[in-house]
């Protein structure tokens, strides 16, 4: 990978464990970081209705008595509008160059569209890598449109498997992680047997802040928010983390949303964001929330790199 990559270890025990990298792709809101959820078995990735709510390349790690998987999930692949959009295609071209497996997530209640011949056109672009097709949210149709899916599906390209799963109701789950383990290259673990995540502490706190941000906004808002953290204070004398964060939008107007009538919005942000992060800390947190605006910062380079991106 273009980061830091842990050093692979022998394991004992295995001659044939395996243990490599997978990239979840396709159009934004297909489901990549609720399945990447799912086979970590912890939240790792925020989720939301919203698309292009995944902005980094997140891993998640797999643990099996065989083989361990290194799941980096990464933004839906879009037709950027914004300097932010065209960075977040780089990072998912960036990511793809490196990963042993590209898994293209379809949904099986949505008809192949243009977005996802595009993507599969681009896939040609990464010749080492092996492509799975993942028929995901097979939970919410019935048999036949899934059977029609999966053959569109096979009609898109040539595959090494095709899968259908729901990270809902853990269907096929473990014969996916299992069939991904077996297109790995044989070697040790990648990372230790407690590891979920290589993601910091801070950068999944400032990840629940904007999750719990973005339920209940309109089309339009999610693409203008973005968190940072100030301070994380450590109060001894009350047992307690206070944790002090910006909330970043576009415009005044937006501004208004976020904080809603009164401030109740910011509110129910806050308490929603506090739950989420006193359960991955297992303490008591204080957060304290501010909304700021950062006029068009999604066009504007200085701000995208003080914004984290």
């Amino acid at each position: 990978m273009t980061t830091e990559e842990p050093t692979r270890k022998p394991r004992g025990g295995f001659p044939k464990y395996r243990s490599g990298f997978v990239s979840f792709v396709g159009r934004p809101n297909v489901g990549k970081s609720t399945l990447t959820n799912a086979l970590v078995g912890e939240k790792v990735a925020i989720t939301s209705a919203k698309p292009q709510t995944t902005r980094r390349a997140i891993r998640g790690i797999v643990h099996r008595d065989h083989g361990q998987l290194v799941i980096v999930d990464t933004p839906g692949i879009h037709r950027p509008r914004t300097l932010l959009g065209q960075r977040l295609n780089d990072l998912v071209q960036n990511t793809l160059s490196d990963v042993d497996v590209i898994g293209f997530c379809l949904p099986a209640n949505e008809k192949l569209g243009p977005g996802d011949r595009f993507i599969s056109e681009q896939l040609d672009l990464y010749p080492r890598a092996k492509k799975v097709a993942i028929v995901t949210k097979v939970d919410t149709t019935g048999g036949a449109s899934i059977a029609s899916q999966l053959l569109a599906v096979q009609e898109l390209r040539q595959w090494d498997l095709i899968i259908p799963v729901s990270a809902v109701t853990d269907d096929q789950l473990d014969v996916l992680t299992d069939e991904l383990i077996k297109l790995m290259p044989v070697g040790g673990a990648l990372y230790p047997e407690e590891a979920v995540t290589d993601e910091s502490d801070e950068d999944r706190i400032a990840e629940f802040i904007r999750e719990a941000a973005l339920e209940g906004v309109h089309d339009e808002l999610p693409h203008s928010l973005a968190v940072t953290l100030d301070e994380m204070i450590e109060r001894e004398d009350k047992d307690l983390l206070e944790i002090y964060a910006n909330l970043f939008v576009e415009r005044d107007s937006q501004k208004g949303i976020i904080i809603g009538n009164k401030g109740q919005r910011l509110r129910e942000v806050g308490q929603v964001a506090r739950e989420q992060i006193e359960d991955l800390l297992g303490r008591k947190v204080f957060l304290s929330l501010r909304v700021k605006v950062a006029k068009e910062w999604q066009r504007d380079p200085n701000q995208l790199g003080r914004l984290g991106f």
